[in-house]
């Protein structure tokens, strides 16, 4: 073989075995379908279509008898409750994948490979969305079936979707940080469950505030679950203002100023 030819036939060869090297966006679209893939081998997408079913029968029906006696129609009192605890079993979900990874030494794997330090985030948070969405859709549906009805038009129909779906991120970046930095799925499911059963038993998505005792009720009129529900309450029957929505707001913005950079400081931070 003469060196001119010899030289050509190295160049083929070595192109043929050169590395790609893929973009941010075709890494994240690889993972996110990886995370989505894994998400329904293990059912989590078909338990994101059945919690909202839980919730729906397990709130509605114990008390709908109750609040008829008292004039209230509960399918529209209880139904951003039922959104909320969805959410906050996304975030479950989400703070389980997290402690997954970086127990089982995925995430140590990520940082050895040429991929971006915020991609195997982005993709957590992708897949986390989808399950949201899907958990939403589920809920206002199985909401419609018990009597719930928007009557606020299409604006405030898409800004009550919306306000639970920026809810569920902030949640969610908070469980993924909480969950890549235990590093225990068991330990990570536990400390979320508390706070969720207490601050959603001691609000009022399932009763009136009135309803509590006297010394409680500052309380459960000011925290957040409170707040949330009555903003979505009101933009289901058109009653939303400004005043109503500026505590929610709030909440949002310092739940995401808290865990955004946590979530994020967790992820790319290397041992």
């Amino acid at each position: 073989m003469t060196a001119p030819a010899q030289l050509g036939f190295e160049s083929t060869l070595g192109s043929r075995h050169r590395r790609p090297h893929p973009s941010s966006i075709q890494q994240w679209i690889a993972l996110s379908a990886r995370n989505l893939h894994t998400m329904w081998v293990f059912g989590q997408l078909f338990i994101a279509v059945l919690a909202p079913l839980i919730f729906t029968i397990g709130f509605y029906l114990p008390l709908r008898l109750v609040m008829k006696f008292q004039g209230v129609d509960y399918a529209q009192f209880v139904m951003p409750i039922i959104v909320l605890q969805a959410m906050a079993f996304t975030a479950i979900s989400a703070a389980h994948r997290a402690a997954t990874e970086a127990s089982n030494g995925m995430n140590s794997r990520f940082q050895t490979m040429p991929i971006g330090a915020g991609i195997p985030l982005a993709a957590r948070m992708t897949a986390s969305l989808v399950q949201s969405s899907i958990s939403l859709v589920a809920s206002i549906c199985y909401g419609l079936l018990i009597g719930f009805r928007f009557s606020g038009g299409v604006g405030q129909t898409v800004a009550f979707c919306a306000l639970a779906m920026a809810i569920g991120f902030t949640l969610t970046t908070g469980a993924d940080a909480l969950g890549t930095l235990t590093r225990s799925p068991e330990v990570t499911s536990q400390a979320l469950t508390l706070p969720q059963l207490i601050l959603g038993m001691f609000s009022s998505g399932f009763v009136p505030v009135t309803q509590f005792p006297e010394w409680a009720q500052g309380f459960v009129r000011n925290q957040p679950i409170s707040q949330f529900s009555t903003a979505m309450r009101a933009m289901t029957d058109g009653t939303i203002t400004f005043q109503l929505l500026t505590p929610t707001l709030l909440w949002c913005a310092g739940f995401a100023i808290v865990f955004l950079p946590l979530s994020i400081w967790s992820n790319v931070r290397r041992g």
